[in-house]
């Protein structure tokens, strides 16, 4: 079945018929987290929301200006998720995300072009595509293509779109003399005749089910950006069609004003600049770590040299690290002594390490996590990981404490 959004993919705006509407769930992605979502999935009588299939994703819109957060093909039928229920037989006024679904059709068809040209010119096959949030790929079945044909490739696509051929939608049966063209693939078990296939003239015949421009000169401009390895001795074009090329052209020479401002020269002089500041970066770098080890050690002599010092240590440094606090656990002996390390700011988040008798060690060392909330692990007397706060350090610094007087008292 051909769905409403598949014969006009310019459609906005359709009225149609609910035809079911049964209680579900559905998993959705929510602040960055799966979480399952109670509602409704619904069937209409027909549809202009786009079901996910064929690389493309699903289109987002509102059924009688109920948001639809999922479509999803079941058999020949759309199946749309909502969170309220509709009437069996109510009659209601669909409409799709336009900018969303504009979007989708220029990369869509994009990738049929791109496709298409690469096997004519170069004998490149594409042998699985994504349509992604930002970028999109194509994976073609060669390990490497070099950066003369990406160009190439370039040119040839937006010379097509210059040229302002049409894009036709034509639905074939298996004895047509037309088949004979369609680049084909794989059809699903439950399909049926006739086929819905994707004409772009003199270019490309390609089976599909996904929504497209009417017109190459509607995806305006095609961007390659370049190649990414791919599975198996395959490689991925990276692209962009359309709206999305502006939108990164808008997102590059914003991002070039803030480096122009920043580092204090023209965009042609920003890799020069950057490469000093990494090369003096790595020198500060150098000579902090070679100044924390002599901290450490003159910390820790400090230490040992007290006549007075106990079986406790402990030290908090804002500028410290991991090999900081290694550093002085290393050179005090923590067979006899407890040390209790920490790096980072006072009340935010930071570095922590325990080290000292294993049995006290392994002891002491889910209890700091607790008040740190922190994450770590301990084996032969090391406990350290990561604090989320350092707020409660001296409440752990006091417990630790008090767990070596109650040692000493046990010993005596």
């Amino acid at each position: 079945m051909a769905f409403q959004c598949q014969r006009d993919c310019y459609m906005k705006e359709f009225v149609t018929t609910v035809a079911s509407c049964s209680p579900s769930e559905l998993k959705l992605e929510i602040g960055g987290k799966k979480e399952n979502v109670s509602g409704f999935t619904v069937k209409l009588q027909d549809t202009i929301l786009f079901p996910e299939g064929g690389g493309q994703p699903d289109d987002y819109g509102l059924i009688a200006d109920i948001p639809v957060l999922r479509v999803t093909r079941q058999g020949q039928d759309a199946v749309h998720f909502v969170t309220s229920p509709l009437e069996v037989g109510q009659e209601v006024q669909v409409m799709v995300d336009w900018e969303r679904r504009f979007d989708h059709m220029q990369q869509h068809s994009g990738q049929h072009l791109i496709s298409a040209l690469a096997e004519t010119m170069f004998g490149y096959m594409t042998t699985s595509w994504e349509l992604g949030r930002q970028k999109s790929n194509i994976e073609l079945n060669i390990p490497v293509v070099q950066a003369a044909q990406i160009r190439a490739l370039e040119e040839a696509a937006n010379e097509k779109i210059r040229a302002h051929i049409p894009v036709n939608v034509k639905l074939l049966y298996k004895d047509s003399p037309e088949m004979e063209k369609v680049r084909t693939q794989e059809l699903p078990d439950d399909h049926t005749w006739p086929i819905r296939v994707v004409d772009i003239e003199g270019v490309d015949t390609n089976m599909c089910c996904g929504t497209h421009v009417s017109n190459l000169s509607h995806l305006q401009v095609i961007k390659l950006l370049g190649i990414e390895k791919g599975k198996k001795n395959k490689t991925n074009l990276i692209f962009l069609v359309g709206n999305r090329v502006l939108k990164y052209a808008e997102k590059s020479y914003s991002a070039e004003r803030s480096l122009v401002a920043l580092l204090k020269t023209g965009p042609d002089g920003h890799v020069d600049a950057v490469d000093k500041l990494q090369k003096s970066l790595k020198l500060v770098q150098k000579t902090n770590f070679s100044l924390l080890r002599d901290m450490a050690l003159i910390v820790t002599q400090n230490f040992k040299n007290d006549p007075h010092r106990g079986n406790f240590f402990t030290l908090h440094k804002k500028e410290g690290d991991n090999e900081f606090m290694n550093i002085i656990a290393n050179e005090i002996d923590t067979q006899e002594t407890l040390v209790f390390l920490t790096v980072g700011e006072e009340k935010g988040p930071g570095l922590f390490l325990l080290a000292g008798p294993s049995e006290q060690v392994a002891q002491m060392g889910p209890r700091l996590l607790e008040l740190l909330q922190g994450k770590g692990a301990g084996k032969n007397g090391r406990f350290q990981g990561k604090a989320n706060s350092l707020a409660r350090r001296a409440e752990a610094e006091a417990l630790l404490q008090q767990h070596c007087k109650q040692q000493n008292s046990q010993e005596e």
